[in-house]
């Protein structure tokens, strides 16, 4: 039986993309990728996801969505919340790795839910599950986040060399996520209409700072 994980990375940040990652595990194969330290990547360090990234990519089938953080504000303008914008993703990747059972870390606070609408989309001919944590249980999954947090950071990384390239700002733009100072604080150094395209215009964040800016116009 071959295995299907899928996982994302980047749901949070303010910048950059979100990743989904498929990788088709065979049955046979599992015990091989749990000697080599497959495990949620979370629980791993930077150095050592690089490596499995390296090694799952060279011997399985895999695939990735990469939806861009301009993909991302689109979408959300159109009403495609970011669950939604996460299923099609994963309908993709679906639609390009053959196996036989499907695993999913669900999004849905409602894993059921999730689990019942891809067991419709894919039909009957395939075994769906969708749980929560599942990168913590099932091996494919876990190796689904490896290569989608790794892809994820080599992206931030690249886009981090190009700024400081280009604007000769050596702070550069931090990890992404709204709580890192680094980032914060380079936010701060742009008008809203004035943001890079990575960065992700509809979060809470980057709007505070578009409403501040309207609310300074007004006095």
């Amino acid at each position: 039986m071959d295995t299907l994980g899928l996982d994302e990375a980047g749901r949070g940040p303010v910048l950059g993309p979100m990743v989904m990652a498929g990788i088709v595990i065979p049955e046979k194969k599992e015990k091989i990728i749990e000697r080599m330290g497959v495990k949620d990547s979370k629980r791993l360090t930077p150095n050592r996801r690089a490596v499995l990234y390296r090694k799952l990519t060279k011997m399985f089938d895999y695939e990735t969505v990469v939806i861009t953080a301009k993909d991302i504000d689109t979408l959300r303008a159109k009403g495609i919340n970011l669950n939604q914008i996460e299923k099609l993703a994963m309908k993709k990747i679906i639609n390009t790795l053959r196996a036989d059972r499907i695993i999913i870390d669900a999004l849905d606070v409602k894993e059921g839910r999730l689990q019942e609408e891809m067991e419709e989309y894919v039909g009957h001919s395939r075994e769906v599950i969708a749980e929560h944590k599942a990168d913590d249980n099932y091996l494919a999954v876990g190796a689904a986040s490896i290569i989608a947090k790794t892809k994820r950071d080599m992206i931030i990384e690249e886009i981090n060399k190009q700024y400081i390239r280009s604007t000769k700002d050596r702070d550069g733009i931090g990890s992404g996520y709204p709580s890192d100072p680094k980032t914060k604080n380079f936010l701060k150094k742009f008008k809203y209409d004035e943001m890079p395209d990575f960065v992700r215009r509809s979060w809470g964040t980057v709007q505070k700072i578009k409403e501040a800016e309207e609310a300074e116009k007004l006095e």
